[in-house]
């Protein structure tokens, strides 16, 4: 990429795998979770080396340095030389925290209603006892 052609923050964030898709990292420089120096900046905002960001995703917090201008999506080993990654090891390590406590309203696997399976051994148990009282 030349030195003259500019780079779009939420391009960017996109192509060095931050969000899953531009649309994301767009809706996250409008909603004001991305912040460049302390302040908040819009998606069309052009980058350029040695810019600091902080991002708030749904997963984590990162605090970023670029070091490499990247306008298309590569693999995470390739993207990842592009920035310096200079987040809060508590901030990194908060989401696996919070993940095991919050609830997502789902139900974990083995808890709950019974299977079909269990539903069948349960009736045939309670079947089988009815037969014994009976004799």
């Amino acid at each position: 990429m030349s030195t003259s052609e500019k780079l779009r923050v939420d391009k960017y964030l996109w192509s060095i795998r931050v969000f899953k898709t531009r649309s994301q990292a767009s809706d996250a420089c409008d909603g004001g979770k991305v912040k460049l120096n302390g302040n908040s900046v819009k998606a069309s905002k052009p980058v350029s080396v040695g810019d600091k960001f902080e991002i708030k995703t749904e997963g984590r917090k990162w605090v970023i340095e670029v070091v490499g201008l990247l306008s298309n999506r590569v693999a995470y080993a390739e993207a990842v030389k592009y920035y310096i990654d200079n987040t809060p090891e508590d901030d990194k390590l908060a989401p696996a925290f919070v993940a095991s406590v919050f609830q997502t309203g789902k139900r974990q696997s083995k808890i709950g209603r019974p299977t079909k399976k269990d539903r069948r051994n349960i009736e045939g148990f309670m079947e089988g006892d009815e037969e014994e009282e009976g004799k």
